[in-house]
């Protein structure tokens, strides 16, 4: 059988998650890592309604932190640190080294600076006009 390759911008999640596993799968049996885990704290306002997010993974003594998002009429009050710092202190729990960031310019980059976090890169034209930065906190106690 020939593979067809075949544009599919749609895929369902699951399936997407499932390949995802494969890859993950893979990762662990050539490092001999398998202690991946979800690492998310999601605030919600009195309603049950999601209104922030920080959301990643640790692995192999490192975490990344995919997703940080507070709605727009919930910011400036603070969620966001509070979001990070649960995030950073989780990640240490769980013995990890450093933690990986990435954000845009037009983003939130002076929240990580301000956790300790230090510029490792500025990609510029990303998109154009803008910079996408990559920061990594070294968590000193597990360094």
């Amino acid at each position: 059988m020939v593979p067809r390759l075949l544009a599919e911008h749609d895929l369902a999640p699951a399936e997407l998650d499932a390949i995802e596993e494969r890859l993950d799968g893979h990762n662990r049996r050539l490092t001999g890592c398998d202690d991946d885990r979800g690492l998310v704290f999601l605030l919600r306002d009195t309603a049950g309604c999601p209104i922030g997010i920080a959301a990643g993974y640790s692995w192999a003594g490192i975490a990344e932190l995919k997703l940080m998002w507070v709605d727009e009429a919930h910011r400036s009050l603070g969620h966001g640190g509070k979001l990070l710092d649960a995030f950073i202190a989780e990640a240490s729990a769980r013995s990890v080294r450093r933690i990986w960031v990435s954000t845009h310019d037009f983003q939130a980059p002076a929240l990580y600076e301000k956790a300790g976090f230090e510029r490792m890169a500025e990609l510029a034209g990303w998109p154009e006009g803008h910079s996408n930065i990559i920061l990594c906190k070294t968590l000193r106690g597990n360094a």
